[in-house]
């Protein structure tokens, strides 16, 4: 994102970003589940006796403060917690009004608010549906999977609370897509998971947020180094995805997805993919060569770094004592943001698919690479495994996007592409090279299948 001086403040020399996001916590970490890799339930130990509700007078600043900081045509507020239903619904009357209130002439708005759904009803869905909000559920698959680690206080099962707030929203033609985390308890169910969201839930637009849990330290400090445990090593629970596990998952939805789903089905990571393959920034803050642009604010207008990153040493400070956009504009948010590009590791730099993975997400820059060096992303081999494999049709769909196709003809092309790598594999010797073009011998790729 191009930085530029504010007309704000166009006296100084303040750079300013001309768009930025904040996720707003409203009611902080608290939450009426239990979720059991939620990283976010720890915060609540940050602020000890505080009662975890922004203010009237706070929701005020922020939005008066976040709407003029935008140099952009469309803003969008983004609620999170913990769970930001338990405000109840005056709260987020009162922040569209106020909304509406500090909007500049021809500026659009938006609402997109996160949400587990258990405390969904009507009064709530007619809401969402009158103001536009857009609502992102998180669900983990069927039942089995699911209520595996998204568990309530008493570690109960919260799929059908969750399911009674899908219907609602749907009752009440609630615009939504699904977040889902891949963990330890799904990670293996890749097309079973992909199938329910597609066909039992309805969803055209899905997130894939892999569990990376380090085993933590107490809240609020920063976890310690894990120097020395190598790739592939330990420092993370057994809840957490493995980066084989999380590579093996896209792949399995992918193969399905580009061969019936494009065009229909919309998968974050891989529209993230499909961009940078066209030539274009990848357009998500995990994936970005620099970061800084998405920080998180907590209910009493203390303003973190990233959402990720919510712990002393990253608070850049409080939105009632200074500015906004000089917080989020601060030497030391930009020394954060780039930070990213600048500690990559050598063996990052040197990768095939650094142009979409950038090295993914600095919480989980774990472990070291092969020859030693510190900060190699935790996931790393189930990126580099999944990039790889979707390269081909990557290739195709940005070619047709070049010339001005849809890229939903890469469906034919797959099935074009499998009917002559079936007759290969009809006609194949089992020491003839593979005619998938791995460079193995088939009986030790395909041939083994058959």
């Amino acid at each position: 994102m191009t930085l530029s001086v504010s007309p704000i403040t166009a006296a100084t020399t303040q750079v300013y970003p001309p768009a930025f996001h904040i996720m707003l916590k409203p009611r902080g970490a608290i939450c009426n589940l239990g979720c059991e890799y939620c990283y976010f339930l720890s915060k609540e130990q940050l602020y000890p006796a505080s009662d975890f509700r922004m203010t009237d007078d706070l929701l005020e600043t922020v939005t008066r403060e976040y709407i003029a900081a935008q140099q952009v045509p469309e803003v969008t507020f983004g609620w999170q917690g913990g769970e930001p239903t338990l405000m109840g619904l005056p709260f987020f009357r009162r922040a569209v009004a106020l909304q509406a209130q500090y909007r500049r002439p021809g500026m659009k708005i938006t609402n997109a608010l996160q949400t587990n759904g258990t405390l969904l009803d009507d009064e709530w869905c007619q809401f969402f549906k009158e103001h536009g909000f857009l609502i992102g559920l998180s669900i983990d698959g069927p039942r089995n999977l699911h209520d595996r680690y998204r568990v309530d206080k008493g570690g109960g099962p919260t799929f059908d609370r969750v399911i009674r707030g899908l219907a609602c929203l749907k009752r009440h033609q609630v615009d939504f897509n699904v977040l889902t985390t891949v963990h330890a308890g799904n990670a293996d169910h890749g097309l079973a998971v992909y199938r329910f969201l597609r066909d039992q839930v309805g969803a055209r637009f899905i997130q894939f947020i892999p569990i990376v849990e380090r085993d933590t330290p107490p809240p609020g400090r920063t976890p310690p180094s894990l120097a020395g445990k190598g790739v592939g090593g330990l420092g993370v629970t057994d809840r957490s995805v493995t980066a084989r596990q999380y590579g093996d998952f896209l792949s399995a939805i992918f193969d399905e997805w580009v061969r019936r789903d494009v065009g229909r089905v919309f998968v974050q990571i891989f529209d993230v993919a499909l961009a940078a393959w066209a030539g274009y920034r990848p357009g998500l803050c995990v994936f970005e060569e620099t970061c800084g642009l998405a920080l998180a604010l907590e209910h009493n207008g203390d303003l973190y770094a990233c959402d990720h990153f919510v712990e002393p040493a990253y608070l850049l400070g409080n939105i009632r004592e200074q500015p906004l956009i000089e917080l989020v504009a601060s030497d030391r948010q930009r020394a954060f943001g780039q930070a990213k590009r600048d500690k990559l590791p050598r063996y990052c730099r040197a990768c095939q698919v650094r142009f979409v993975c950038n090295g993914g997400c600095p919480k989980n820059r774990l472990i070291e690479t092969p020859d030693g060096e510190p900060g190699l992303n935790y996931l790393c081999a189930g990126y580099r495994a999944f990039f790889s494999h979707i390269a081909d049709p990557m290739r195709f769909m940005a070619a047709q996007l070049a010339s001005g196709q849809p890229p939903a003809n890469v469906m034919g092309y797959m099935a074009r592409r499998d009917a002559e790598l079936a007759r290969g594999f009809a006609t194949a010797g089992r020491n003839d090279p593979c005619p998938c073009g791995s460079g193995r011998k088939f009986k030790d790729c395909h041939g083994r299948l058959r």
